[in-house]
């Protein structure tokens, strides 16, 4: 079992006016693979968010961090930046596939700007800000997500067969 952490980026959630559903539909999805330890909603700011990973992966030691929403294109959607900003290293098949596996249903998933890399031993991944869009891709990337955790803790061997 991993550890996990939830950032939700969202300023209406981060001031109690909207009701933080991506989130909850991340920890339900995800009650299989880990717990959830920790789990936050911080206004839509760089500075904010690349804080939340930080202290997740160097404070509490959280094996995976999801972050939900500011993918998009406007102008306060910022947690790709954020995420960017944190990394080490980035894991660029994890956004690839996710927008993949969404353009079967909608155009607009090339819209999404979202990343995924490791900071240390924490695999940090950019997930959308609908719930439906989570499910979407959390269902895409959840088979390999153990494998790739366990590689990453030092637990398991590479990835062939």
């Amino acid at each position: 079992m991993f550890s996990i952490g939830i950032i939700t980026a969202s300023d209406k959630g981060s001031r109690g006016e909207r009701e933080d559903l991506s989130g909850k539909a991340i920890a339900t999805i995800l009650a299989s693979l880990g717990e959830v330890k920790h789990y936050v909603i911080v206004p839509d700011e760089r500075e904010a968010l690349s804080q939340a990973m930080i202290d997740m992966a160097d404070n509490l030691g959280i094996d995976l961090i999801l972050t939900t929403g500011g993918t998009g294109f406007g102008p306060r959607d910022v947690t790709p930046e954020a995420t960017l900003a944190v990394i080490d290293r980035q894991v660029p098949g994890i956004p690839e596939v996710m927008r993949a596996k969404s353009l079967e249903k909608t155009s607009r998933a090339m819209l999404s700007r979202a990343v995924a890399g490791l900071r240390g031993r924490t695999l940090i991944i950019n997930l959308p800000g609908s719930p439906k869009g989570v499910t979407e891709c959390l269902e895409v990337v959840l088979p390999a997500l153990e494998h790739g955790l366990a590689i990453m803790k030092g637990e398991a061997g590479e990835c062939a067969r």
